[in-house]
C-alpha cells in the first residue's frame, strides 16, 4: 500500500467515523492531526513481520513509548478508531430470522 492510498483510506475512516481531523502524507506514513494532538500510521518493515503497521498516539509520544504494532489493517483502523474516541456504529447481524 503507498503513503497515498493510505492516506485516503484514513481520510476516509475518519469520514465515516464523524472525527475531525486532516490526514498529510508524512515521510513512509501518515500523520493525522486531531482535536488532541498528532497520531501516526506507518507501515512495517517486511522482516518486522508479523507486525504490519505502526501506531503512534499523542500520549504513547508524551510518555516516550514506542509506536503500538499491529498485525492488520483491521486491527490498526480499530485501534485508531478507540484512540480518536470515534463512537461505534450500530452492528449489523445476519441470521436467520
Amino acid at each position: 500500500m503507498t503513503p497515498a492510498d493510505l492516506r485516503s483510506l484514513l481520510r476516509d475512516s475518519l469520514l465515516l467515523w464523524d472525527v475531525d481531523a486532516t490526514t498529510a502524507i508524512d515521510g513512509t506514513g501518515v500523520a493525522i492531526q486531531a482535536t488532541d494532538g498528532t497520531y501516526h500510521v506507518a507501515p512495517a518493515s517486511p522482516d518486522l513481520r508479523p507486525a504490519r503497521w505502526f501506531l503512534q498516539t499523542p500520549d504513547r509520544a508524551t510518555a516516550n513509548r514506542p509506536p503500538r504494532a499491529m498485525p492488520s489493517i483491521v486491527a490498526l483502523l480499530s485501534a485508531l478508531r478507540n484512540a480518536l474516541g470515534a463512537a461505534r456504529g450500530a452492528r449489523l447481524r445476519v441470521g436467520a430470522g
